[in-house]
C-alpha cells in the first residue's frame, strides 16, 4: 500500500512540476527575467500570477490541472500520514 501511494504521489508531483514549468515559461515571456526569477524562487507567486492571467494568456486549463494536482498531493500526504506510512525518523 505504501509503495502504491508513494508512486502515485511521485506521479502527481511530476505532473505538478510540468504545469509549474509551463506557467513559468509564460511568466518569463510576458513579464521579463526579473519576475521570472521571482517565480522560479517562489512557486506560490507563479501560481497566483497564473490564476490572475489565466484568461489573458489562455492557460486556464493548465491552471486548473495544476491546482487539482496540488490538492491531490495534499490529500495523498494526509492519507499517508493517517495510515502511518510516513515516519518522521526514517
Amino acid at each position: 500500500m505504501a509503495l502504491l501511494l508513494s508512486l502515485l504521489l511521485i506521479a502527481v508531483g511530476l505532473g505538478a512540476f510540468v504545469c509549474f514549468i509551463i506557467v513559468l515559461i509564460k511568466l518569463f515571456q510576458n513579464e521579463g527575467p526579473l519576475w521570472g526569477i521571482l517565480g522560479l524562487i517562489c512557486g506560490l507567486y507563479t501560481l497566483v500570477w497564473g490564476w490572475m492571467n489565466a484568461d489573458k494568456f489562455n492557460i486556464r486549463k493548465i491552471m486548473m490541472i495544476w491546482t487539482g494536482l496540488i490538492v491531490a498531493q495534499i490529500v495523498l500526504y494526509v492519507l499517508m500520514m493517517s495510515l502511518g506510512l510516513l515516519a518522521a525518523n526514517q
